[in-house]
């Protein structure tokens, strides 16, 4: 394969996984008028919002599996067809009922077609120098997209309503199919025999843990619904890992998850998310319920997260050649810590330059560690099983994203409670208490970076030869 065409094949599955982000949050400022449309109840709106996140976190871990098994590209255009067919559903969808379904649906698209993006990056470059770049590229575009979604779905749903967030996505998905040649076919060429059991436990415990982070804030943390959910993730998630460790042909190979990189770089990533999107939460927030700015000025302000990550995807790759890859990934989290520190520290009469301040340092932190633990995971993951490593970085990049929220949205939400409707005290309090655990647990990640991923190799050892008389 060229390496023209080859960089052709990235360009499309970035632009997939750049549709994947928009439809994470595009769909948030269209609420208002689908609430007035359809009547929704609260617990319904929840689940319109959160099906796409339910859905795709609890099935990407199975669905890596298959794309390994069956042919990554054949999961991908499965995928974005699933994903324009459910978009489509939702676009002409009258009841809450309809909504929530097609919003499912449309996660389980992205399952698919997810860890394709990715081990299809692998596959089409073998040149270790030109993958580093492909990863920083798709690490960069992982987060951006899902900054730009209040944006273009503030400008879509101001001239077409709300439909418009659902119809976004057929267009753009009939171009792609129409590249997807572009991309090669590949699959585990060992043939594995498929493993029934553990995608079905791997299933089941992911969407159990998913639906209690979602649920936790409404229901409570300690209600008995949250606690037998997250019960049952552990039980579930612990029969995964027990049925893989003894199964002929596991779906996932968890002992790579014993001495190497895999598990602090995977949990790096996670904890990195459960910061980042907590941050963007609370930081969304701030800027409407305090500065009183509309969802789309909102999410104009949100631009120098995105060029912040797109530099530090660049450096990242290019340190870590240097000084090894716990340097970029845990320099990169203490500027998440720094950048809590001003996000804490924002009031009421606060303009957009410590916004900024805060966005472009906490930005060019997770681009400095993303690529970088997403590198490491993948190196260590055989090729074959190129799927699954994949599904394993967006599997828990995503239960640390949907954590992040919860948890730091809990703790803001503790704070304002009881005190009068639009207290900007009340809130820039429970700001600095969120901002504070967002804060610390970046620091614990920078802390496991640091002594649990590589540093530099030592460079080979001179050999002293005598010179010629």
């Amino acid at each position: 394969m060229s390496r023209r065409r080859a960089w052709g094949a990235v360009a499309v599955v970035c632009a997939a996984l750049f549709l994947l982000g928009l439809d994470f949050t595009v769909l948030n400022v269209a609420i208002p008028g689908l609430r007035a449309d359809l009547g929704p109840t609260m617990a319904e709106t929840q689940w319109i919002v959160d099906g796409y996140a339910l859905a795709l976190g609890g099935c990407v871990l199975a669905a890596g599996a298959l794309g390994d098994r069956y042919g990554r590209r054949l999961a991908f255009t499965v995928g974005l067809v699933l994903c324009a067919l459910a978009s489509l559903a939702g676009a002409v969808g009258t009841s809450a009922a309809q909504l929530v379904a097609a919003r499912c649906g449309m996660g389980l698209g992205a399952a698919l077609f997810m860890p394709a993006t990715l081990s299809t990056i692998v596959h089409v470059l073998p040149d270790p120098a030109d993958r580093r770049r492909a990863i920083g590229v798709w690490a960069a575009v992982a987060g951006v997209g899902a900054l730009f979604g209040p944006v273009v779905g503030g400008w879509l749903v101001g001239h077409y309503g709300w439909q418009a967030a659902f119809w976004l996505n057929v267009p753009v998905v009939a171009l792609l199919l129409t590249a997807v040649p572009v991309l090669p076919e590949s699959r585990d060429s060992r043939a594995r025999p498929p493993d029934p059991a553990g995608a079905l436990l791997s299933c089941a415990g992911l969407l159990a843990l998913v639906w209690g982070v979602i649920e936790a804030p409404g229901y409570g943390w300690t209600s008995a619904e949250v606690l037998a959910a997250f019960a049952g993730a552990l039980l579930l998630l612990t029969a995964f890992a027990w049925w893989q460790l003894r199964c002929p042909a596991p779906m996932v190979p968890v002992r790579l998850l014993g001495g190497g990189p895999v598990w602090p770089a995977t949990l790096c990533l996670a904890l990195m998310s459960f910061a980042m999107f907590g941050a963007m939460f609370l930081l969304t927030l701030y800027l409407q319920q305090v500065r009183g700015l509309s969802a789309q000025q909102a999410g104009v302000r949100m631009i120098p997260l995105s060029l912040g990550l797109a530099v530090g995807a660049v450096i990242g790759p290019m340190v870590a050649r240097r000084l090894g890859a716990r340097v970029p990934a845990a320099g990169g989290l203490l500027l998440i810590v720094a950048g809590f520190a001003q996000l804490g520290g924002l009031a009421a009469e606060s303009g957009d330059g410590p916004v900024m301040v805060f966005e472009g340092v906490s930005g060019l932190g997770a681009g400095l560690l993303a690529p970088v633990a997403t590198e490491l995971v993948m190196s260590a993951v055989p090729t074959a099983m190129a799927g699954v490593g994949s599904a394993l970085n967006d599997a828990t990049r995503q239960v640390g994203s949907t954590l992040g929220v919860a948890v730091l949205g809990s703790v803001l939400a503790t704070a304002v409670s009881g005190a009068p409707a639009g207290d900007v005290g009340a809130f820039t309090d429970g700001l600095g208490a969120a901002s504070r655990v967002g804060g610390t647990v970046a620091l614990a990640a920078a802390v496991l970076a640091w002594y649990r991923l590589p540093g530099r190799r030592p460079g080979p050892v001179p050999v002293l030869v005598p010179e010629p008389d």
